[in-house]
């Protein structure tokens, strides 16, 4: 009797010291500076009564992305800096099928959550090593890596983009 409880306690011991040496589960910190992004809807991680809000701070922590396409509202390629839009959402543990991005003119565009994965989305907030000023796209702006693929060189990606970006909101 003693050898099994020995082995139900070290079983039990093994998992408290594999969830220590994992580290503590992060949760989503409060921002501390100006909110420039919040996630809204299927959110399981939130830091406000709305939902998940950042600052830009909280963005650049996050690992980056750069890459270098044509845009269609650019006379040359353009070199775009920012997180991953599926890091973004995995930091608020967003999920759901559908994103509305709504920028600050409140124009609304739907992407599927499946871009995210198959495509190198960046949530922008720079452009060719500058931070995107309001008054032009900024501060975000959700780009594709558009000379990547040829399909993405089709109107439904552009259309999918969006600048002055002040919300997502998950479906």
């Amino acid at each position: 009797m003693r050898r099994h409880s020995f082995r139900v306690g070290f079983g039990v011991l093994a998992t408290v010291l594999l969830c220590l040496l994992a580290g503590p589960v992060q949760a989503l910190q409060p921002a501390t500076g100006k909110v420039v992004l919040t996630i809204t809807g299927k959110v399981a991680d939130k830091n406000s009564p709305r939902g998940a809000e950042f600052d830009m701070a909280m963005l650049e922590a996050l690992p980056q992305k750069t890459f270098t396409t044509s845009t269609p509202w650019d006379r040359l390629p353009v070199k775009f800096s920012g997180p991953l839009l599926r890091d973004v959402l995995a930091a608020a543990k967003a999920q759901g099928t559908a994103l509305q991005a709504i920028a600050v003119n409140d124009y609304k565009t739907s992407i599927p959550v499946s871009d995210t994965a198959q495509f190198d989305m960046v949530l922008a907030h720079r452009m060719n090593g500058q931070p995107i000023p309001p008054r032009t796209k900024g501060p975000l702006f959700i780009v594709y890596p558009y000379d990547s693929l040829p399909e993405l060189q089709d109107a439904v990606y552009r259309n999918r983009s969006a600048w002055q970006l002040k919300e997502i909101v998950v479906e």
